[in-house]
């Protein structure tokens, strides 16, 4: 359905719902500005009833009547108000206390304002978050990925994109072409899965290895995500890696903490001015870099080269960013 007509058909259903009675045809026509702008009333009938059958056939009750018990009046149109309207939703405290916590987990996030958006609507509808029983609990869905924004449109508006990706032991940058079906973030890593053109099959490709601007190719709708297909389990089974190298970090005494629950080995005081060295395994450069460039000046990456590259390359981007 185009967007000209969806927009029409709402003015319509927006203004039959407006009022308790009978809305004659001439006064649905000056009400819904798109049918003002027929040229002839023959093509305001056609394209009325036609409207009328889609309007019936979304499950939207229409009535026609008249609003004189007594005489014979013209037929009218409204839309049964009672027969249309959701009955009242109740929600139990522990369902009121997910609607709390799910408006807190993108508050830090791109999706934030979106979020409050939805949680407004609930309030404005009765709807009040119980945050009593939340107390000390701060959920937070980070995207700092510059590739999420992007990708999520093309998910949301269902266009297949491009983008450059750093793959393979190498870091190797090549060019990616992908059907994407969603986005998931699993083990604190973000996710998108779909059909990739170039091998011809389902793929998973991590957003942090993103390595520029996701380029939105074809049209929107041209996607189709194959029925029953479960995105979740799909990064589960392909996203899996075992650790294939091993960092050495020089870490301050005092700080990097989360870094050191994770470590393989660790020599308080062995690196230069009294520093501890600190050595953790992983799977992928970039995710680490991640990581250890949101500890600053506290952890020095001694090696190997490809994760002491890829913090390099975000801390000058945020100082490039910052001037």
């Amino acid at each position: 359905m185009s967007a000209q007509k969806t927009e029409r058909l709402l003015n319509l259903v927006i203004c039959l719902l407006s009022t308790r009675q009978f809305l004659a045809k001439e006064q649905i026509r000056l009400a819904v500005p798109q049918y003002a702008d027929c040229p002839t009333d023959e093509a305001f009938d056609r394209m009325f009833e036609r409207d009328k059958e889609e309007v019936r056939e979304m499950g939207i009750p229409l009535q026609t009547g008249s609003n004189d018990a007594w005489f014979e009046d013209e037929i009218g149109y409204r839309v049964d108000r009672a027969a249309y309207a959701l009955p009242e939703v109740p929600f139990e405290p522990d369902e009121l206390a997910v609607l709390s916590l799910a408006s807190r987990v993108w508050q830090q996030a791109t999706l934030a304002g979106p979020a409050s958006r939805a949680l407004l609507k609930l309030k404005a509808a009765g709807v009040e978050a119980d945050d009593a029983s939340l107390a000390g609990v701060e959920p937070r869905v980070g995207t700092s990925e510059p590739a999420f924004e992007g990708l999520y449109a093309a998910v949301r508006d269902r266009r297949p994109v491009t983008f450059p990706y750093r793959a393979g032991r190498a870091g190797q940058v090549v060019e990616r072409h992908l059907e994407p079906w969603g986005i998931v973030s699993w083990h604190g890593r973000w996710y998108v899965v779909g059909h990739d053109r170039d091998r011809g099959a389902t793929r998973v490709f991590r957003l942090s290895r993103v390595a520029g601007p996701v380029t939105h190719v074809g049209s929107p709708g041209e996607v189709v995500v194959p029925d029953g297909v479960d995105i979740r389990s799909q990064v589960a089974v392909l996203a899996q890696e075992q650790p294939r190298g091993q960092a050495t970090l020089w870490v301050r005494p005092t700080a990097g903490v989360g870094i050191r629950r994770r470590a393989t080995a660790e020599r308080r005081g062995a690196a230069a001015d009294g520093w501890d060295e600190v050595l953790v395994g992983f799977s992928d450069p970039e995710s680490l870099a991640a990581e250890l460039a949101g500890y600053g000046p506290d952890v020095v990456v001694a090696g190997p080269e490809a994760v002491r590259d890829a913090v390099v390359r975000r801390l000058t981007a945020v100082l490039e960013t910052a001037s």
